[in-house]
């Protein structure tokens, strides 16, 4: 009886081990735009291994300073990603781009080419490699902070790409007085964004550069979005500018603010809240 047991729980073990951890590939594949390898992981629902069906995909970006395994090791909650794989049979691709890129096609800097590297190699790379739904019906991209920047900004650019975007305490303005930080962050930052785009506007009306600047591109297009910010964060006063931009633009988008600070537990505790409107548009 006892040996029959702990067969058992071996047997056990090994299934939760397969179904939260066995899901999640890192990958790393040439890049053309950015004349390189680079990597990113892919979480796939347990169903894929099980039918020969077509899955969508939610592109999910991480933030300055992060790379494609952020999404995976530093959430509150270590099975997320898996868990929302299986609970909306959807394929998540989380890629990997330079410290404050901002996932901009740099006009100076040749390294600088991830508006190109995601839209044009990793989405290639996605949909040949893998069983996906490889069309803008079944895409969505997201993402925290510096990655929300750039869910709104590839969406609003390519809305033949995307049926939705997500920003999570997105920068929604890449100019740094809007920012509750110190002067001297809000200077390095500055500095980071002249060396990558050189002179650029600020003020209205806004450079293309900067999420604010493509109000006139949302009211053209039809990808839904979610924005959400915590209430203590420093980048609020941004998230505020492009939820009121978007009202007076007559843009329809999903605007929520919730207690918490710029980090991960509040990056884990909304990541779920796009997932399920991700779904509902979808399944419309």
């Amino acid at each position: 009886m006892s040996s029959i047991r702990i067969n058992i729980f071996i047997a056990l073990l090994l299934a939760f081990v397969n179904s939260t951890f066995a899901q999640v590939d890192t990958v790393k594949h040439y890049s053309k735009s950015l004349n390189r390898e680079v990597s990113y992981a892919i979480t796939f629902p347990d169903s894929y291994y099980k039918t020969n069906a077509d899955y969508p995909v939610v592109y999910l970006l991480h933030g300055a300073g992060g790379n494609y395994s952020n999404w995976h090791k530093s959430v509150k909650k270590p099975s997320l990603l898996p868990d929302l794989a299986n609970t909306y049979e959807m394929v998540i691709v989380t890629p990997e781009v330079a410290p404050y890129s901002y996932y901009y096609d740099s006009p100076i800097m040749d390294s600088v080419r991830y508006e190109s590297y995601i839209t044009m190699d990793l989405i290639k790379e996605i949909d040949e490699k893998y069983r996906t739904i490889a069309s803008k019906g079944g895409r969505a991209i997201t993402g925290l902070s510096m990655g929300g920047h750039g869910a709104i900004t590839l969406s609003a650019k390519h809305p033949d790409l995307f049926f939705a975007a997500g920003s999570m305490s997105g920068v929604m303005n890449i100019d740094t007085r809007g920012w509750d930080i110190d002067e001297k962050r809000k200077d390095l930052r500055k500095k980071q964004q002249k060396e990558m785009l050189g002179e650029i506007n600020y003020d209205a009306p806004f450079s293309p550069y900067t999420a604010v600047g493509f109000i006139e591109k949302m009211k053209e297009n039809d990808v839904k979005m979610i924005i959400d910010c915590g209430t203590e964060d420093f980048l609020l006063g941004t998230n505020r500018q492009m939820h009121q931009l978007l009202l007076e633009a007559g843009v329809a988008h999903d605007y929520i603010e919730r207690p918490g600070a710029h980090n991960w537990g509040y990056w884990t505790n909304s990541l779920p809240y796009h997932f399920l409107f991700f779904n509902e548009h979808l399944r419309k």
